[in-house]
């Protein structure tokens, strides 16, 4: 600083040094001119090469998520598996003896439509029963199925199975 190369500035207790730029030659505008051309040279160097670097970090991406050909034989192999025993229990199906014959299905449907028929008419009249029962009552309805332990079929979740 003292030889006046470096210049030196004082912010309260810190000193800032730094090259005195008035030593140096100035540049010709040829000069500056090239050092432009340079520079937009590098960047578009430094912009392919960011592309490039990008294309080549997605084809990394692509190929670490796909399977290797170990894991793929591997993952073959199991499907085989889970495809011969499903097909082992089609044929276990297939050639089990105990089908539904058509008539005993029709069974089954019409004593499933009586039984839901009957249970819709006796859950009315109990409801119509109640109905009259509690217009004259002076407590709410809940107090008095505690009272008299009626339980519905909402308390233990029973839904009417739908008509068919």
């Amino acid at each position: 600083a003292q030889q006046g190369r470096v210049r030196e500035k004082v912010y309260g207790k810190q000193k800032i040094y730094f090259a005195d730029q008035e030593q140096l030659p100035a540049a010709s505008d040829a000069e500056l001119r090239g050092l432009d051309g340079e520079i937009a040279a590098r960047s578009a160097q430094l912009q392919a090469l960011q592309q490039s670097c990008r294309q080549m970090e997605a084809e990394l991406k692509d190929l670490t998520g796909s399977m290797t050909t170990p894991e793929i034989a591997r993952e073959i192999e199991a499907l085989r598996k889970d495809c011969a025993s499903y097909v082992e229990k089609l044929e276990r199906m297939k050639s089990a003896t105990n089908h539904v014959t058509p008539e005993e299905k029709e069974k089954v449907c019409r004593e499933q439509q009586l039984y839901r028929r009957e249970w819709r008419r006796r859950k009315r009249m109990a409801t119509e029963l109640l109905d009259a029962i509690l217009e004259g009552y002076p407590k709410s309805k809940k107090q008095f199925f505690e009272e008299v332990g009626i339980e519905t079929d909402e308390d233990h979740g029973a839904v009417l199975p739908a008509t068919t």
